[in-house]
Protein backbone atom coordinates (compact mmCIF):
# COMPACT_ATOMS: atom_id res chain seq x y z
CA UNK A 1 0.00 0.00 0.00
CA UNK A 2 2.83 2.36 0.94
CA UNK A 3 3.70 1.53 -2.91
CA UNK A 4 0.86 2.04 -4.28
CA UNK A 5 0.20 5.72 -2.42
CA UNK A 6 4.16 6.71 -3.73
CA UNK A 7 3.01 5.85 -7.39
CA UNK A 8 -0.57 7.71 -7.49
CA UNK A 9 1.26 10.79 -5.67
CA UNK A 10 3.75 10.30 -8.44
CA UNK A 11 0.33 10.61 -11.05
CA UNK A 12 -0.98 13.45 -9.78
CA UNK A 13 2.20 15.32 -9.68
CA UNK A 14 2.48 14.48 -13.28
CA UNK A 15 -1.25 15.56 -13.94
CA UNK A 16 -0.43 18.88 -11.27
CA UNK A 17 1.48 20.19 -14.73
CA UNK A 18 -2.22 20.43 -16.25
CA UNK A 19 -3.73 21.27 -13.63
CA UNK A 20 -2.69 22.73 -10.13
CA UNK A 21 -6.17 20.92 -8.65
CA UNK A 22 -4.43 17.44 -8.59
CA UNK A 23 -1.18 19.01 -5.96
CA UNK A 24 -3.74 18.41 -3.51
CA UNK A 25 -4.48 14.55 -4.42
CA UNK A 26 -0.53 14.26 -4.60
CA UNK A 27 -0.64 15.91 -0.69
CA UNK A 28 -3.14 13.40 0.01
CA UNK A 29 -1.32 10.50 -1.06
CA UNK A 30 2.15 11.67 0.20
CA UNK A 31 0.60 12.16 3.68
CA UNK A 32 -0.97 8.07 3.16
CA UNK A 33 2.10 6.84 2.42
CA UNK A 34 3.81 8.45 5.98
CA UNK A 35 1.08 6.81 7.93
CA UNK A 36 1.15 3.52 6.45
CA UNK A 37 5.74 4.06 7.37
CA UNK A 38 4.59 4.71 10.68
CA UNK A 39 1.50 1.53 11.22
CA UNK A 40 4.66 -0.57 9.86
CA UNK A 41 7.31 0.37 12.56
CA UNK A 42 5.07 1.32 15.68
CA UNK A 43 1.70 -1.18 14.80
CA UNK A 44 -0.87 1.09 16.95
CA UNK A 45 1.45 1.23 20.04
CA UNK A 46 1.79 -2.52 20.43
CA UNK A 47 5.05 -4.75 21.51
CA UNK A 48 6.03 -5.41 17.96
CA UNK A 49 6.73 -4.42 14.60
CA UNK A 50 6.94 -6.07 10.93
CA UNK A 51 10.49 -5.47 11.22
CA UNK A 52 12.78 -7.99 12.63
CA UNK A 53 15.78 -6.64 14.19
CA UNK A 54 16.98 -9.76 15.12
CA UNK A 55 16.66 -11.20 11.30
CA UNK A 56 17.02 -8.04 9.49
CA UNK A 57 13.83 -8.85 7.65
CA UNK A 58 10.52 -7.66 7.47
CA UNK A 59 7.82 -10.88 8.62
CA UNK A 60 3.97 -11.62 8.74
CA UNK A 61 2.80 -11.31 11.51
CA UNK A 62 -0.60 -13.25 12.89
CA UNK A 63 -2.55 -11.23 15.80
CA UNK A 64 -4.99 -13.11 18.26
CA UNK A 65 -8.38 -11.82 19.41
CA UNK A 66 -6.54 -12.01 22.86
CA UNK A 67 -3.71 -9.70 21.90
CA UNK A 68 -1.19 -12.39 20.77
CA UNK A 69 1.37 -12.62 18.44
CA UNK A 70 3.06 -14.97 16.26
CA UNK A 71 5.75 -13.53 13.74
CA UNK A 72 5.86 -15.68 10.57
CA UNK A 73 9.58 -16.17 10.04
CA UNK A 74 9.62 -16.69 6.03
CA UNK A 75 11.79 -15.50 4.27
CA UNK A 76 10.14 -14.52 1.21
CA UNK A 77 8.43 -11.48 -0.94
CA UNK A 78 7.04 -10.22 2.04
CA UNK A 79 10.15 -9.29 3.31
CA UNK A 80 11.56 -7.34 0.04
CA UNK A 81 7.82 -6.21 -0.80
CA UNK A 82 8.57 -2.73 1.52
CA UNK A 83 11.84 -1.91 -1.11
CA UNK A 84 9.07 -0.89 -3.61
CA UNK A 85 7.58 1.93 -1.68
CA UNK A 86 10.74 4.23 -2.19
CA UNK A 87 10.82 7.74 -4.29
CA UNK A 88 13.31 10.22 -4.50
CA UNK A 89 12.03 14.01 -4.58
CA UNK A 90 14.30 16.73 -5.23
CA UNK A 91 13.26 20.51 -4.24
CA UNK A 92 14.29 21.74 -8.11
CA UNK A 93 11.75 19.26 -9.75
CA UNK A 94 8.99 20.51 -7.16
CA UNK A 95 9.41 24.36 -8.15
CA UNK A 96 6.27 23.96 -10.38
CA UNK A 97 4.04 22.24 -7.69
CA UNK A 98 4.20 25.24 -4.95
CA UNK A 99 1.00 24.05 -3.22
CA UNK A 100 2.28 20.11 -2.96
CA UNK A 101 5.79 21.67 -1.72
CA UNK A 102 4.44 23.49 0.54
CA UNK A 103 2.51 20.94 2.15
CA UNK A 104 4.94 18.64 1.71
CA UNK A 105 7.50 21.31 4.14
CA UNK A 106 4.93 21.73 6.42
CA UNK A 107 4.14 17.96 7.22
CA UNK A 108 7.96 17.05 7.71
CA UNK A 109 8.60 20.64 10.04
CA UNK A 110 5.35 19.89 11.97
CA UNK A 111 4.71 16.00 12.15
CA UNK A 112 7.94 14.60 13.24
CA UNK A 113 6.59 11.51 15.17
CA UNK A 114 5.33 10.12 11.81
CA UNK A 115 7.67 11.82 9.37
CA UNK A 116 10.79 9.96 10.91
CA UNK A 117 9.48 6.62 9.86
CA UNK A 118 9.18 6.76 5.91
CA UNK A 119 10.93 10.18 5.25
CA UNK A 120 14.20 11.80 5.52
CA UNK A 121 15.34 15.32 3.94
CA UNK A 122 18.88 15.56 2.89
CA UNK A 123 21.28 17.44 0.66
CA UNK A 124 22.53 14.73 -2.87
CA UNK A 125 24.52 16.35 -4.81
CA UNK A 126 24.62 19.88 -3.55
CA UNK A 127 20.60 19.87 -4.27
CA UNK A 128 17.70 19.28 -1.18
CA UNK A 129 15.95 16.28 -1.69
CA UNK A 130 13.51 13.76 0.23
CA UNK A 131 14.03 10.56 0.54
CA UNK A 132 10.55 8.08 1.13
CA UNK A 133 11.27 5.21 1.93
CA UNK A 134 9.55 2.56 4.59
CA UNK A 135 13.01 1.09 4.34
CA UNK A 136 15.53 3.09 6.10
CA UNK A 137 19.59 2.91 5.48
CA UNK A 138 19.91 0.45 7.97
CA UNK A 139 17.66 -1.84 6.94
CA UNK A 140 17.96 -1.85 3.69
CA UNK A 141 21.54 -2.60 3.68
CA UNK A 142 20.49 -5.79 5.41
CA UNK A 143 17.81 -6.95 3.29
CA UNK A 144 20.29 -6.60 0.37
CA UNK A 145 22.29 -9.15 2.29
CA UNK A 146 19.92 -11.67 1.49
CA UNK A 147 18.46 -10.29 -1.69
CA UNK A 148 22.24 -10.80 -3.80
CA UNK A 149 22.72 -13.79 -1.80
CA UNK A 150 22.80 -16.87 -4.53
CA UNK A 151 21.78 -18.93 -1.52
CA UNK A 152 18.45 -17.14 -0.63
CA UNK A 153 17.07 -14.57 -2.80
CA UNK A 154 19.64 -14.50 -5.93
CA UNK A 155 18.92 -17.14 -9.10
CA UNK A 156 20.74 -16.80 -12.54
CA UNK A 157 17.29 -15.99 -14.04
CA UNK A 158 16.00 -13.41 -11.25
CA UNK A 159 15.01 -13.46 -7.92
CA UNK A 160 13.04 -16.13 -6.00
CA UNK A 161 9.70 -15.50 -4.26
CA UNK A 162 10.84 -17.91 -1.41
CA UNK A 163 14.62 -17.91 -0.43
CA UNK A 164 16.48 -21.13 -1.20
CA UNK A 165 17.55 -21.07 2.65
CA UNK A 166 14.25 -22.69 3.21
CA UNK A 167 15.11 -25.70 0.84
CA UNK A 168 16.87 -27.06 3.85
CA UNK A 169 15.54 -25.35 6.78
CA UNK A 170 11.38 -25.59 5.85
CA UNK A 171 8.98 -23.24 8.42
CA UNK A 172 6.38 -25.16 9.79
CA UNK A 173 3.10 -23.85 11.52
CA UNK A 174 1.16 -26.20 12.77
CA UNK A 175 0.11 -29.03 10.67
CA UNK A 176 1.85 -27.06 7.68
CA UNK A 177 5.33 -26.62 6.44
CA UNK A 178 6.43 -24.59 3.82
CA UNK A 179 9.75 -25.37 1.83
CA UNK A 180 11.60 -23.78 -0.67
CA UNK A 181 10.69 -25.32 -4.41
CA UNK A 182 11.53 -24.10 -7.56
CA UNK A 183 8.68 -25.36 -9.73
CA UNK A 184 5.37 -26.73 -8.54
CA UNK A 185 5.04 -27.43 -5.11
CA UNK A 186 4.90 -31.01 -3.93
CA UNK A 187 2.13 -30.56 -1.26
CA UNK A 188 -1.16 -28.87 -2.46
CA UNK A 189 -2.19 -26.04 0.25
CA UNK A 190 -5.22 -24.09 0.21
CA UNK A 191 -7.31 -26.35 -2.59
CA UNK A 192 -4.44 -26.47 -5.02
CA UNK A 193 -0.83 -24.76 -6.73
CA UNK A 194 0.88 -22.13 -4.41
CA UNK A 195 3.12 -20.19 -6.93
CA UNK A 196 5.04 -18.51 -3.99
CA UNK A 197 7.69 -20.87 -2.76
CA UNK A 198 10.65 -20.20 -5.27
CA UNK A 199 9.46 -19.38 -8.50
CA UNK A 200 10.62 -16.45 -10.28
CA UNK A 201 7.82 -13.54 -10.93
CA UNK A 202 8.52 -11.33 -13.56
CA UNK A 203 6.86 -8.34 -12.36
CA UNK A 204 8.01 -8.48 -8.74
CA UNK A 205 11.67 -8.61 -10.35
CA UNK A 206 11.50 -6.04 -12.22
CA UNK A 207 9.98 -3.99 -9.46
CA UNK A 208 13.07 -4.71 -7.57
CA UNK A 209 15.72 -3.38 -10.68
CA UNK A 210 13.71 0.02 -10.74
CA UNK A 211 13.63 -0.26 -6.89
CA UNK A 212 17.36 -0.60 -6.45
CA UNK A 213 18.26 2.43 -8.98
CA UNK A 214 16.21 4.70 -6.58
CA UNK A 215 17.98 3.42 -3.94
CA UNK A 216 21.29 4.32 -5.83
CA UNK A 217 19.80 7.92 -5.73
CA UNK A 218 18.76 8.07 -2.32
CA UNK A 219 21.76 6.59 -0.67
CA UNK A 220 24.30 8.74 -4.00
CA UNK A 221 25.22 5.74 -5.70
CA UNK A 222 26.99 3.73 -3.30
CA UNK A 223 26.76 -0.24 -2.68
CA UNK A 224 26.91 -1.63 -6.23
CA UNK A 225 23.43 -0.80 -6.69
CA UNK A 226 23.68 0.30 -10.40
CA UNK A 227 25.85 -2.91 -10.86
CA UNK A 228 23.15 -5.36 -9.22
CA UNK A 229 20.17 -3.51 -11.17
CA UNK A 230 21.96 -4.18 -14.46
CA UNK A 231 23.19 -7.86 -13.01
CA UNK A 232 19.31 -9.07 -11.87
CA UNK A 233 17.82 -7.12 -15.29
CA UNK A 234 20.66 -9.68 -17.40
CA UNK A 235 19.41 -12.59 -15.44
CA UNK A 236 15.81 -11.72 -16.27
CA UNK A 237 16.54 -11.35 -20.09
CA UNK A 238 18.48 -14.25 -20.00
CA UNK A 239 15.42 -16.28 -19.40
CA UNK A 240 14.68 -16.00 -22.91
CA UNK A 241 18.16 -16.17 -24.78
CA UNK A 242 19.80 -18.64 -26.34
CA UNK A 243 22.64 -20.01 -24.18
CA UNK A 244 26.04 -21.15 -25.91
CA UNK A 245 24.13 -24.47 -26.95
CA UNK A 246 21.54 -22.58 -28.47
CA UNK A 247 19.46 -23.69 -25.94
CA UNK A 248 16.40 -21.13 -24.11
CA UNK A 249 15.93 -21.46 -20.37
CA UNK A 250 12.18 -20.65 -20.97
CA UNK A 251 11.44 -23.45 -22.92
CA UNK A 252 13.26 -26.28 -20.31
CA UNK A 253 13.40 -29.38 -21.10
CA UNK A 254 10.33 -28.98 -24.01
CA UNK A 255 12.71 -30.17 -27.16
CA UNK A 256 10.04 -29.78 -30.04
CA UNK A 257 10.48 -25.66 -28.75
CA UNK A 258 13.78 -25.80 -28.23
CA UNK A 259 14.93 -27.44 -31.53
CA UNK A 260 11.99 -27.57 -33.89
CA UNK A 261 12.98 -24.76 -36.72
CA UNK A 262 9.02 -24.02 -37.05
CA UNK A 263 8.94 -23.34 -33.11
CA UNK A 264 11.96 -22.39 -31.79
CA UNK A 265 11.77 -18.62 -32.29
CA UNK A 266 8.27 -18.48 -31.17
CA UNK A 267 8.80 -17.27 -27.69
CA UNK A 268 6.01 -18.02 -24.82
CA UNK A 269 5.10 -15.19 -21.87
CA UNK A 270 4.86 -17.67 -19.21
CA UNK A 271 3.07 -16.73 -15.61
CA UNK A 272 6.10 -17.19 -13.53
CA UNK A 273 9.69 -19.25 -14.09
CA UNK A 274 11.58 -22.19 -12.42
CA UNK A 275 13.71 -20.66 -9.43
CA UNK A 276 16.96 -22.64 -10.54
CA UNK A 277 16.94 -23.60 -14.23
CA UNK A 278 14.16 -20.53 -15.86
CA UNK A 279 11.69 -22.78 -17.45
CA UNK A 280 8.63 -21.36 -17.86
CA UNK A 281 5.89 -22.40 -15.58
CA UNK A 282 2.01 -21.89 -15.65
CA UNK A 283 0.14 -20.02 -18.23
CA UNK A 284 1.85 -19.93 -21.38
CA UNK A 285 0.15 -16.18 -22.81
CA UNK A 286 1.05 -14.12 -19.36
CA UNK A 287 1.92 -11.27 -21.36
CA UNK A 288 0.56 -8.38 -20.07
CA UNK A 289 3.63 -8.97 -17.46
CA UNK A 290 5.86 -11.55 -18.46
CA UNK A 291 6.63 -8.93 -21.65
CA UNK A 292 7.98 -6.77 -19.32
CA UNK A 293 10.85 -8.18 -20.51
CA UNK A 294 10.40 -5.67 -23.54
CA UNK A 295 10.97 -2.57 -20.98
CA UNK A 296 14.60 -4.29 -19.61
CA UNK A 297 16.02 -5.06 -23.00
CA UNK A 298 15.15 -1.00 -24.37
CA UNK A 299 16.49 0.30 -20.57
CA UNK A 300 19.87 -1.92 -20.25
CA UNK A 301 20.57 -3.16 -23.94
CA UNK A 302 20.79 0.19 -25.56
Amino acid sequence: MGFFCLYMMRIALELANENSTYEGLATKFFQHYIFIGKAMKHMGGRPYQLWDEDDGFFYDILRYPNGDFHKFRVRSLVGLIPLFAVEVLFDEDLKTKPGFMRDLDWFVANRKELVGHACTSLTIGGARAHILSIVDKEQFERILDRLKSPDEFLSDYGIRSLSKYHKEHPFSFGNSRVRYEPAEEEVKLKGGNSNWRGLIWFPTSYLLVESLLKFRTAHGGGMGLQDLAEDVADRLIGIFKRDSEGRRPVFGGQEKFQTDPNWKDYILFYEHFHGDNGAGIGASHQTGWTALVANLIDDWRK
